[in-house]
């Protein structure tokens, strides 16, 4: 499969088809069931046929890709951990025990772990991929963290990285990441291109007490003060990271091939509202999965029009969110593919009587 160029992978996405989700809705008001019966599952249900039309959903694979990346806005103390818990996470990840390894293993998901821009070395591992374009992003507070020519590598990096998956056999896509200091990046871009006030973005993180919280936004405020950018590619590359321009690519990625794409809490939301702001049809393939706990999430998903599916009161990131509600894909979509349509139920049993 050729590689897609940054701007040819945006001109390849393409909207779902809304002149059929009358005849879908009506399909799924038809199984065996009072209409409406199974809620928000159903809601689900159309947007997969939607998205996998003509074929039917396919649920059988799915694999969450974690992206890892150190952030140079931490030099101002934004988070209670050193930028080196990034390096500890990543090795529990290949290890095997972190998190999202055990609720991916409870939901039937792969776990593949990237190196985006981890400020450090990792040694060699089977299950690691290394993408890193930099040790670590600048500081937002005095300089674009990334440059528009890495936000751009690291977007078609991790597309065509989704893309070879899909094109394996992989139906369902989920992100995560890992990478200190992210959420005050994504508070930015959430505030940039929301638009909402940066107040509205800022919280405590990994545990930041009162103080800490408004330390943390007196430093966002000096790096939002610092650019005016306001188209999203240019916000990204002011104020995001590597692993979060890597999971907008994946998105992008899912996008541009028509598989759903498990969009996690507040940082992977950041991801998905720079590519939803890029190309606004990347909106019909996001499955939105939880909220997470992390102030101006709530903001965000308004932004985005976005009703999740979870209410757990989760904050941990990697992906932990997105791959609890792959089993929910997999349920709507058996409502499409297996459930009895009522009218055949109801005529075995005039046979049978």
């Amino acid at each position: 499969m050729p590689s897609l160029s940054y701007d040819l992978l945006l001109q390849s996405i393409t909207p779902v088809d809304r002149s059929r989700e009358a005849a879908l809705r009506s399909r799924v008001d038809g199984k065996a069931k009072p209409v409406g019966s199974l809620g928000r599952l159903e809601d689900l249900a159309v947007q997969l046929g939607l998205i996998w039309h003509p074929a039917p959903p396919r649920t059988g694979r799915a694999a969450v890709f974690m992206f890892a990346g150190d952030h140079g806005i931490a030099a101002e103390n934004v988070s209670p951990f050193p930028a080196s818990v990034t390096r500890m996470m990543v090795a529990a990840c290949l290890n095997g025990t972190a998190g999202i390894n055990l609720l991916a293993q409870a939901a039937g998901a792969e776990v593949v772990v990237i190196d985006a821009g981890v400020n450090g070395d990792l040694p060699p591992h089977p299950e690691l991929i290394n993408h890193k374009i930099r040790h670590g992003s600048r500081n937002s507070v005095v300089e674009p963290a990334l440059t528009l020519a890495e936000a751009r590598q690291a977007i078609t990096v991790a597309a065509e990285m989704v893309r070879r998956a899909i094109d394996d056999g992989l139906d369902i896509v989920a992100i995560g990441e890992v990478g200190i200091s992210n959420t005050t990046a994504a508070a930015l871009l959430a505030h940039r291109l929301g638009p909402a006030p940066l107040a509205d973005c800022v919280g405590p993180g990994t545990g930041l007490d009162a103080a800490g919280v408004a330390h943390k936004l007196a430093v966002a405020g000096r790096a939002a003060a610092r650019s005016a950018a306001t188209a999203p590619l240019d916000v990204l590359a002011e104020f995001g990271g590597y692993e979060i321009a890597m999971m907008c690519g994946a998105i992008l990625g899912a996008a541009s091939k028509r598989r759903p794409v498990m969009i996690d809490g507040f940082i992977a939301g950041s991801a998905a509202l720079v590519a939803i702001r890029l190309v606004p049809a990347v909106r019909d393939y996001c499955v939105f999965s939880h909220r997470s706990a992390e102030r101006g999430h709530g903001q965000m998903l308004r932004s985005l029009e976005a009703e999740p599916y979870l209410d757990l009161g989760l904050r941990l990131g990697e992906g932990t969110g997105a791959v609890l509600a792959v089993p929910l894909v997999r349920a709507a979509a058996g409502i499409l593919n297996g459930m009895a349509d009522l009218a055949d139920v109801l005529t075995a049993s005039e046979a049978a009587s």
